[in-house]
């Protein structure tokens, strides 16, 4: 899963094989959200590589949230960590909390999805919409955590 997805993501833009290269390290996640009218939902598996030793740790993620919207999402995260004190940040207390405002519309190779780029304390994330269709706008809060039986 992470080798396809940074395929796409290279593919789409090229620079940040360079940044990715660059970084303290990076993590890739494959997410599935359900926003039910009121209430969002989503869960996903990756792992985090850091390029200080080339070490993978498996992670899952949790999202809940609240806000107006309805639809099913399917997608992939990359995370660029530029310092090492937020990769190690990241590895430890894995919250944070955000709002998100999006719509897809993608099946297969069929559709146009709205996804992107975003940055916010050293931190760089993209996504990627895999297939789906969602109109949200949302208030969430996100737990990753290590995956003990990975690990």
């Amino acid at each position: 899963m992470r080798q396809e997805v940074l395929a796409e993501l290279y593919s789409i833009k090229p620079d940040t094989r360079g940044q990715i290269a660059d970084a303290s390290g990076y993590a890739v996640f494959s997410n599935a959200n359900i926003n039910l009218i009121l209430a969002s939902f989503g869960g996903c598996i990756g792992v985090v590589q850091s390029n200080a030793n080339n070490a993978d740790t498996y992670m899952r993620m949790g999202e809940v949230g609240i806000g107006i919207g309805a639809g099913v999402k399917d997608f992939r995260a990359v995370i660029v960590f530029h310092n090492a004190q937020v990769l190690e940040r990241f590895m430890d207390v894995g919250i944070s909390v955000g709002g998100q405002a999006d719509a897809a519309a993608k099946a297969g190779d069929l559709g146009a999805p709205v996804g992107g780029e975003a940055i916010v304390d050293n931190i760089t994330v993209y996504q990627l919409t895999q297939s789906g269709l969602a109109l949200q706008a949302t208030v969430k809060g996100t737990r990753y955590w290590q995956d003990a039986d990975l690990n």
